[in-house]
């Protein structure tokens, strides 16, 4: 009670500013709230609802002036729909900060978000789709004394669910980081052809050790488990003209945690990334090697929750669901691997370019194992040990996940436009912890066509299917066909309808994943609601994945912004 109080209170001490024009400042927020029904369903694994009926909720109140911000997110899970953890549970306001910004000083106390380089020691972010929620608790300072030099110092703890995280002995995280571009600090570099960038992060966390064993040979020895774990990282940017190259490599220094079995192998990761582009044309290559890169803030955590720093995937993100089926999860274990992106528009007026020209996109992507030999006199990883000795290039004999993709999209007239796709991709279920099953080897083809009428009104279709040979369990099932239909009347409103078929299984019965969707935007507020079915499988985000449960029901979304 005291909680919905706050809150009630809160929006109206706002609103009130809001009216007043209290010190000259504004008021602006958005809201959002998934709600979900559903229904048991022995055919695809689904279950009913104890509650009936669940919700996802929040609202984002942020007062701002020239040189001051402040604001709170209030959430509600109430309970948390299907897909979400359950220590979700619950209301209140775990996000709130104030922001004040002087001179080349900006100073932000309560909780934040922040990102060092590329994350490889240090991102403090939100993914509301998967759940996951790292926000900073604490003190974040950004300093701009010199024009091309930013410092950043971050110190706190992490959100974990509903948790007092002051009131236990989770890990306290402090870092700071630093950025040179020396074509904004150095005047005659301002219209050089030459781009030029250099940065660096350390990260430490402090957490007091909880007393470990091992036995060996039936004696019991007790770990040193270190208190303070550091991890540094250096990147660079370097461009002429229409060149671009930037890396960056990470150390962090001996971490035994439940992750990594307690070994004390020391982890590392680089990144590489190089990109041309003309006119009409463009190429990107990356490159990437992890090795026991898992860095959280208590050592005895699992699974998604209190990552310190991010590991993203460098695979293609795709939009379209079957292409997305077999997604992959970035291993912080250790992987290495590359992708290769190429882009090409077909000039107009050709044969293939046509009277509107032709977009061609090629990606390739591979990711394997990391080479590793087992400590002379012990088990590979066994705990308490350095775990394992690995080459850096050299890569493990284990193929995790490889995909070649191609896109071609034709504008066939002003008004109508097609887009194609076809994926070859072959991919190692251990990407959802689930190691020893076979590669699954997958084709899929898209066929995307968009028609826009005169009236601002317009039709799009929808073909996609999946073939493979594999077909076993929960995470190989067969072939797939997926037909999809969504007419938009005037930007406002829309209604869509969907089926995606798992009619090539083998292994239980084939099913039609049904779907029928409405929605309409209003201003600012959108409300979409959908009625069907979902089948049981892993979202994944950028590398990050969480698995979604089957349902059958009622989902409907309402979001608004002022």
């Amino acid at each position: 009670m005291k909680k919905i109080i706050l809150l009630a209170s809160s929006v109206l001490l706002c609103l009130s500013i809001q009216a007043q024009g209290i010190f000259g400042g504004k008021v602006t927020g958005n809201f959002q709230t998934d709600i979900q029904a559903s229904k048991a369903d022995s055919t695809i694994g689904a279950k009913s609802l104890e509650d009936k009926m669940r919700v996802n909720a929040f609202a984002n109140i942020l007062y701002s002036t020239d040189n001051f911000t402040a604001g709170f997110r209030y959430e509600a899970y109430l309970n948390p729909i299907l897909g979400f953890d359950n220590e979700y549970k619950g209301a209140g306001i775990p996000f709130r900060f104030a922001t004040y910004k002087k001179d080349f000083l900006e100073v932000t106390v309560g909780n934040y978000y922040e990102q060092f380089g590329n994350g490889l020691v240090f991102r403090s972010y939100e993914e509301r789709n998967l759940g996951l929620d790292n926000a900073m608790d604490g003190l974040r300072i950004v300093a701009k004394p010199l024009n091309g030099l930013i410092i950043k110092g971050v110190v706190g703890k992490q959100r974990y669910y509903w948790e007092d995280i002051w009131q236990t002995d989770n890990g306290l995280v402090r870092g700071a980081d630093a950025e040179i571009s020396f074509n904004e600090m150095i005047p005659s570099f301002a219209t050089s052809d030459f781009r030029i960038s250099l940065g660096g992060s350390f990260v430490s966390v402090y957490e007091k050790a909880a007393t470990e064993h091992i036995t060996i040979d039936e004696a019991t020895y007790q770990l040193n488990i270190p208190e303070n774990i550091g991890a540094g990282a250096l990147r660079m940017n370097f461009g002429y003209k229409n060149f671009n190259l930037q890396g960056e490599f990470a150390q962090k220094g001996q971490d035994p945690n439940a992750m990594n079995n307690y070994i004390y192998h020391k982890g590392n990761a680089l990144l590489l990334a190089a990109d041309y582009s003309i006119k009409g044309f463009a190429i990107r290559l990356e490159g990437k090697r992890i090795d026991n890169m898992s860095f959280k803030s208590k050592r005895t955590q699992q699974g998604n929750m209190l990552n310190i720093n991010y590991l993203p995937a460098i695979t293609k993100q795709h939009s379209y669901s079957l292409m997305s089926m077999y997604s992959y999860a970035t291993q912080l274990e250790g992987e290495m691997g590359f992708q290769a992106d190429v882009m090409y528009k077909i000039k107009k007026g050709t044969f293939l370019g046509g009277k509107y020209g032709t977009d061609v996109k090629l990606n390739y992507s591979y990711v394997s194992s990391i080479d590793k030999s087992a400590i002379e006199g012990y088990e590979l990883n066994e705990k308490g040990t350095l775990g394992y000795e690995s080459s850096f290039f050299k890569k493990g004999d284990e193929k995790y996940f490889q995909e070649i993709n191609l896109e071609i999209s034709k504008k066939f007239s002003p008004s109508y436009k097609m887009n194609f796709m076809y994926a070859y991709q072959e991919f190692n279920p251990i990407a959802y912890g689930h190691p020893g099953n076979p590669l699954i080897y997958a084709h899929i083809f898209v066929a995307e066509g968009i028609y826009r009428f005169a009236s601002r009104n317009s039709l799009k279709g929808e073909l996609q299917w999946l073939t493979t040979k594999q077909d076993y369990d929960e995470f190989a099932k067969g072939d797939w066909l997926q037909l999809a239909a969504e007419y938009n009347l005037k930007g406002r409103y829309f209604f869509a309808l969907s089926d995606q078929w798992n009619y090539g299984t083998e292994q239980g019965d084939k099913v039609h994943y049904y779907s029928i969707a409405a929605g309409c935007t209003i201003n600012t507020t959108r409300v979409q609601i959908s009625y069907g079915k979902q089948r049981q499988g892993i979202l994944c985000i950028g590398g990050v994945c969480r698995e979604v449960p089957a349902s059958n029901g009622l989902f409907m979304t309402i979001t608004s912004s002022f």
